[in-house]
């Protein structure tokens, strides 16, 4: 019933732009926002989130993420979900999101960045990024988060294309949503400068932290905290 509800939301331009991003066959072309009238009819389902990701479907696996009940998943869940998780949009923002939600969020997703795998670490460093931006300051150790940011500044540079896009957001989102190492975010995001992303058959991204989080200070966003991680 909700493959056919899915399906029934689908645009040609919505799926040619998830292909474009790199996403591939089954899917629909399921805009998220048209997504919440099913979810608010379902609100949580485990079950039901388990069957719809085991289906390869990107719009079904996106929709188990908004369903799935992250407080009763296991590590062994996370991994299977990562295991299956074949681009980033799947990785980042639906296994990382869900993740994100979880008592073993920084334990999974230390091991995800150590993993030398290029979803797995983007999944990770993705997942710290939902963590800060969301939950109190005091929750996490300031020296860890420290030493992150100085890993990030040397390797950010030699990491896989996917992975250096989430380790930029990283310096970002410790540089706006964690207060005690604003400095020290705005350091490293300086230090490291210009990250160039290659994309497969399009031109590359440029990022640039620094710059991004001097915007959020020009506008008093500073310490900004997201009331929810899922939409």
């Amino acid at each position: 019933m909700v493959m056919q509800e899915l399906e029934a939301l689908s645009k040609e331009r919505t799926k040619k732009i998830y292909i474009s991003n790199g996403a591939h066959e089954p899917l629909f072309g399921v805009a998220t926002g048209h997504m919440k009238p099913i979810a608010k009819k379902i609100k949580k389902d485990q079950s039901l989130a388990e069957e719809l990701y085991a289906t390869g479907n990107y719009d079904a696996m996106y929709f188990a993420g908004i369903i799935a009940d992250p407080k009763v998943m296991t590590e062994s869940d996370f991994d299977r979900w990562i295991d299956a998780a074949y681009f980033y949009m799947l990785s980042d923002y639906v296994v990382a999101v869900t993740l994100a939600e979880t008592d073993i969020a920084q334990t999974v997703a230390d091991k995800w960045i150590a993993s030398g795998d290029e979803l797995r670490m983007s999944a990770g460093w993705s997942c710290y990024c939902w963590l800060l931006g969301n939950r109190p300051d005091m929750e996490f150790n300031e020296s860890k988060i420290a030493s992150m940011l100085d890993q990030v500044k040397s390797t950010i540079h030699d990491s896989p294309e996917r992975t250096k896009s989430a380790m930029n957001n990283f310096i970002y989102t410790v540089g706006v949503s964690y207060l005690p190492l604003h400095d020290k975010a705005v350091e490293t995001a300086k230090a490291v400068g210009t990250v160039e992303v290659k994309r497969d058959e399009k031109k590359s991204s440029f990022l640039i932290a620094s710059e991004s989080i001097q915007k959020e200070v020009d506008r008093g966003k500073i310490g900004f905290k997201r009331k929810y991680v899922r939409c």
